[in-house]
């Protein structure tokens, strides 16, 4: 399954370090990243693919989610059938 994961907040050191250690432990390969600082604020996409995924959707959602507020960013994780079917009609 594919998915895209977004992060936005104020930029500071290790939020990358962070995202992707939890992604690598959780089986999840990063398979595209762009990352950039606009206006002093930190905003990343990633694709990534959860098929080595070793827990289910929500669970590395919910996952991010601690992440993020431990870093005081947000980050969303989002499948990537959504943004498919949006462009389907």
């Amino acid at each position: 399954m594919k998915a895209f994961l977004t992060v936005i907040g104020k930029d500071k050191v290790g939020i990358i370090a962070a995202v992707s250690g939890l992604l690598a432990a959780s089986g999840v390969n990063i398979e595209d990243i762009s990352q950039t600082i606009m206006q002093g604020m930190f905003t990343m996409v990633m694709a990534v693919d959860l098929g080595g995924a070793d827990k289910d959707f929500a669970a590395l959602g919910a996952g991010l989610k601690k992440c993020g507020e431990d870093l005081g960013v947000e980050i969303s994780l989002r499948h990537a059938d959504i943004f498919n079917a949006m462009h389907k009609i």
